[in-house]
C-alpha cells in the first residue's frame, strides 16, 4: 500500500464512495470525551494527517466535548478538501460532570442538527446517524417520532443522508418505512459479535455498517487468542482486530478514533494486514469464548 491508498478499498453510503478505513474524532477531546484536549495542537495534527493519508470519513459529534471535536475538526480542516464526508449523530447531550444524557425530542434534535451545521461551518450534513440506545446496547422501542423529525430536515436540504446508531434489527425496519438508512452504527468487534446477525442483514440489503469501539473502546481489547495470532504473524493484536473486521463483511466500514498521529499510522498500517484462512478460523472462535480479562 502507497501513497493515499487505505486498506479495504471502498464502499458507497448512498451515493457516498467512502473508503472503508476512515477516522473516529471521538478521543481528540479530553478524558472521558469531556472539555478540550491537553494538546490541541496534536489534535489538529492527527485529523490532517488523517486527510493527507487518504481518510474520507470522519465521524463526530457535537456531544463529544461537547462542542471540542466539531471546533477542532473545523479548525484543522475547513475549507474541506473535496470529497471528504462529515458524518455526525444526534440524539445525546452531556451534563455539567460529563455524564451522557438522552436528547431525543424532536425539537432537540433539530436543534442538535443545526448546532452542528454552525460548528462545523456546513450548509449540508453529508450523513446524520440518529443516536438511539444505551452506552452499548439498543433500547426496544419505536424510534418513528424521532427519525421522522431528522427525514424532514433531510426533506429540506440539511442533511443530505440519514442513519441510525445502538439500534435492532425492528428500529432499522421502522426508520427503512420514512426513509432510506444509509448505515447503521453499532457496537461490533471481534469479541463483541452480539450484532452479527444485524451486520449480515446490513449486508445483504447495502446498507454500510460501521462499529464504534472496533478496538475496544474505553477497555482495551484482550484475549489469549488474539495475541497468540498476532504474535505468529509478527504483528499487533490491535492490527490484527482491525484486519479481522475488514475481512468479516465487505459492508464493515472501520472508524477507529486516536489522538496520536503514530497510532493513527499504526491503523492505517496494521488493517492492511491480510489474514491467513487458518488465523480468520482462529479468531472466529473469540467472539463465542468471550475474551480472556487480565488486569
Amino acid at each position: 500500500m502507497t501513497g493515499n491508498e487505505l486498506p479495504g478499498g471502498t464502499y458507497r453510503m448512498g451515493d457516498l464512495a467512502l473508503p472503508r478505513f476512515g477516522y473516529g474524532a471521538m478521543q481528540l477531546a479530553g478524558p472521558g470525551v469531556f472539555g478540550p484536549p491537553e494538546d490541541r495542537a496534536a489534535a489538529v495534527a492527527v485529523l490532517r494527517t488523517a486527510v493527507e493519508s487518504g481518510v474520507r470519513h470522519i465521524d463526530t459529534s457535537d456531544f463529544y466535548g461537547p462542542y471540542v471535536t466539531n471546533e477542532i475538526i473545523r479548525e484543522a480542516l475547513a475549507p474541506y478538501p473535496e470529497g471528504l464526508h462529515i458524518v455526525t449523530k444526534v440524539g445525546a447531550r452531556r451534563d455539567e460532570r460529563g455524564g451522557w444524557l438522552p436528547a431525543r425530542t424532536p425539537a432537540e434534535l433539530v436543534q442538535q442538527v443545526h448546532d452542528n451545521l454552525g460548528r462545523l461551518g456546513l450548509d449540508t450534513l453529508d450523513v446524520v446517524n440518529l443516536r438511539v440506545g444505551g452506552f452499548d446496547s439498543p433500547e426496544p422501542g419505536s424510534i418513528a417520532e424521532q427519525f421522522g423529525a431528522l427525514a424532514e430536515l433531510r426533506e429540506q436540504g440539511l442533511i443530505r443522508h440519514l442513519g441510525l446508531s445502538t439500534v435492532d434489527a425492528d428500529q432499522l425496519a421502522e426508520a427503512q418505512a420514512i426513509a432510506p438508512v444509509v448505515c447503521v452504527q453499532n457496537f461490533y468487534n471481534i469479541a463483541n459479535r452480539q450484532d452479527d446477525a444485524l451486520l449480515d442483514s446490513t449486508a445483504r440489503q447495502g446498507i454500510a455498517y460501521v462499529p464504534y469501539w472496533p478496538l475496544g473502546g474505553m477497555s482495551p481489547l484482550q484475549s489469549d487468542a488474539l495475541d497468540k495470532v498476532a504474535a505468529r504473524l509478527d504483528t499487533t493484536p490491535m492490527s490484527v482486530a482491525l484486519a479481522w473486521l475488514l475481512q468479516r463483511s465487505p459492508n464493515l466500514l472501520l472508524i477507529p478514533g486516536t489522538s496520536s498521529v503514530r497510532h493513527l499510522r499504526e491503523n492505517i498500517a496494521g488493517a492492511a494486514l491480510e489474514l491467513p484462512e487458518d488465523a480468520v478460523a482462529e479468531l472466529d472462535g473469540i467472539g463465542g469464548r468471550g475474551v480472556t480479562a487480565r488486569p
